[in-house]
């Protein structure tokens, strides 16, 4: 039996709306009809979401024209001189498409969510709306800590998805999934809440999901419904589709939504700021278990977040919260799990001002404390830019590589103020790797800057390893914190 796994609903059956019956308002128990809210939200919603392909080149392809061969056979038959050939050339590669899903239209002049991982690695985007349109579409900025992206197409008076309250949704409580399941568009599945703030990265043998605190349902999601809407009975938006819980790839039963309280103060921040203003509470944290609560001596709850260390300088250490204490709520919302929490902290900037309710000594405290970014401050964070490394990069080939004895490599060409100069690097200086990631063009420093930026790690380094022209080696950290 194969193991059970979590899979993006990425590529693109149908699942279409079935005739789902609900108890019959009038209370009878015997009689069954489909809710006219359905009918209601579907229309609503439907043409607010719209077909994202993405298109990449494929990898491996090299072009050799040009390029020079001995043939000893065509000199054998056709005499001296005559065994240099020319190099057939190779048919330039072609853009194919690599993905297929959902979006959100956000605003009337074509701003749009979707997942990061519809759009990841994408050279080019196509967006269709539902009444068969096509836009190319540029990608505004990306999180992929809650896999979401912002991207924005050229248009006017589009149809907008009013976003809901994720927070008071009910477990039971009806919402439909709209999206374009294995490329068929405009589809419609209803199901219900089956639970709120799931974490999932249990069942991924390993693999981390980022921040995740899930609206689970059992409305049909597959393949290609990745970023589409998860609305409730008002055609109201209260999720972004993004995984499922299966052993085929395909639906199973279980499937899973970002909530729209975090997709709207990612979405914000990134139109804001071109980047997410993230805040920390400062404490290392696990959920109270029973076993813990006997050790610990702990009576007054029997579940929350209970604070294994405590960061200086930190909004927790500030607010007098200790090692030991057991937080069990976040601006008057109930923290039983580590998803919950992750959920409730997601919804904040560094230097808003929240209250975090704890017990100690098995008894109630509270304190009010000044949330932090990763780096202890409160200062608002920009989108960096592979710019801010002041350099231009050339790839390095041929005979320049072979001098140094390499087979590839990226040279560091006029060198301007910035941090590759603060970090001592002098120009012509050839990066073979970077963080122990093999370097062979301009692009591959960019994707990698751009994956350090991205990252949850308080620390953001560029370990930096290469040649200069006269073979020294020399290794370099660089500092890309603020």
């Amino acid at each position: 039996m194969k193991n059970m796994g979590i899979a993006l609903a990425l590529f693109a059956g149908i699942v279409t709306l079935s005739s789902l019956l609900s108890p019959d308002q009038s209370g009878s128990s015997s009689e069954f009809k489909t809710p006219a809210s359905f009918t209601t939200a579907a229309e609503q919603t439907i043409n607010g979401v719209v077909s994202i392909k993405s298109y990449a080149t494929p990898r491996g392809y090299g072009n050799q024209s040009g390029q020079q061969y001995y043939d000893p056979f065509f000199e054998f038959f056709f005499g001296p001189g005559q065994g240099r050939r020319q190099q057939p050339q190779q048919q330039q590669p072609q853009q194919q498409q690599s993905g297929l899903g959902s979006g959100v239209i956000l605003t009337a002049d074509g701003y749009i969510v979707t997942n990061n991982h519809v759009i990841d690695g994408a050279e080019r985007l196509e967006v269709t709306l539902n009444d068969n349109r096509s836009f190319n579409a540029t990608v505004i900025g990306t999180d992929p800590a809650t896999d979401l992206a912002l991207i924005k197409v050229e248009a006017t008076d589009l149809p907008v998805i009013p976003v809901g309250d994720s927070e008071s949704l009910k477990v039971g409580e009806w919402v439909l999934a709209v999206g374009n399941p294995f490329g068929f568009t405009s589809t419609v599945t209803a199901g219900i809440v089956s639970a709120k703030g799931r974490s999932i990265s249990s069942v991924m043998r390993g693999r981390q999901m980022g921040i995740e605190a899930f609206i689970q349902t059992d409305a049909a999601v597959n393949p290609g419904n990745s970023g589409g809407a998860l609305v409730n009975t008002k055609g109201e938006l209260v999720g972004i589709n993004t995984a499922i819980y299966s052993n085929t790839g395909n639906y199973a039963g279980h499937s899973f939504a970002i909530p729209a309280s975090i997709v709207s103060k990612v979405i914000d921040d990134i139109r804001q700021y071109g980047t997410v203003q993230r805040a920390v509470l400062g404490i290392a944290y696990g959920e109270l278990t029973s076993e813990l609560a006997k050790e610990k001596n702990i009576t007054a709850v029997t579940d929350g977040i209970y604070v294994g260390e405590v960061m200086d300088r930190s909004a927790a250490l500030e607010g007098g919260i200790q090692e030991g204490d057991v937080i069990t709520e976040v601006n008057g919302h109930p923290v039983h799990t580590s998803a919950q929490m992750q959920e409730q902290m997601s919804k904040y900037s560094p230097g808003d001002k929240i209250r975090i309710t704890y017990i100690r000594d098995n008894k109630k405290h509270e304190t009010d404390v000044t949330l932090r970014n990763d780096e202890g401050s409160t200062t608002i964070k920009r989108a960096g830019s592979v710019n801010d490394l002041g350099a231009t990069f050339q790839t390095l080939e041929g005979n320049a590589a072979r001098q140094l004895g390499l087979s590839s490599g990226v040279k560091v060409a006029e060198l301007r103020n910035g941090r590759l100069r603060n970090a001592g690097i002098k120009e012509g200086f050839v990066i073979v790797e970077i963080n122990n990631t093999r370097v062979k063009s301009a692009d591959d420093v960019e994707k990698i800057y751009k994956y350090i930026m991205a990252s949850q790690e308080h620390d953001k380094v560029m370990f930096i390893a290469g040649l200069y022209p006269t073979g020294k080696k020399s290794y370099y950290a660089v500092d890309l914190t603020d």
